[in-house]
């Protein structure tokens, strides 16, 4: 009976890793197709939508530079895109160590989450 709990539990923690790997690939696909459409669009517009040295620096900027289809406003959100991929997986990891109750893992998880929260923070003060 042991046996086949462990089995299982293997089980699960492929089907748990094989999902988190496509979640990545997801992510790194659909954050470098954001960041073509906004490099395609200044090559074909020769105009990043920005007044000379200037760019959107706070995510309000750039959702309404999207909307008004400025190509680095479209570039910087494939960029955030492909930063954040990466904290997503660590955060849908918590919730699968959670489901398993590894809860060494959890903390693990839980304290990534809060360096990269506060190296995210940090980065934005020191601009």
């Amino acid at each position: 009976m042991a046996e086949q709990q462990q089995a299982s539990r293997q089980d699960r923690a492929a089907e748990v890793e094989i999902a988190i790997s496509k979640m990545l690939r997801i992510g790194i696909v659909l954050a470098g197709l954001v960041i073509v459409v906004g490099l395609v669009l200044f090559l074909v517009t020769g105009d990043s939508g920005y007044p000379g040295d200037t760019f959107p620096t706070s995510l309000p900027e750039i959702l309404r530079g999207i909307v008004e289809l400025k190509s680095v406003a479209i570039i910087e959100a494939g960029l955030i895109l492909l930063i954040l991929t990466p904290v997503f997986r660590v955060f849908v990891s918590m919730f699968a160590f959670i489901h398993e109750k590894d809860y060494r893992f959890v903390l693990i998880s839980v304290l990534v989450l809060i360096i990269l929260a506060l190296s995210f923070a940090l980065g934005k003060v020191g601009t």
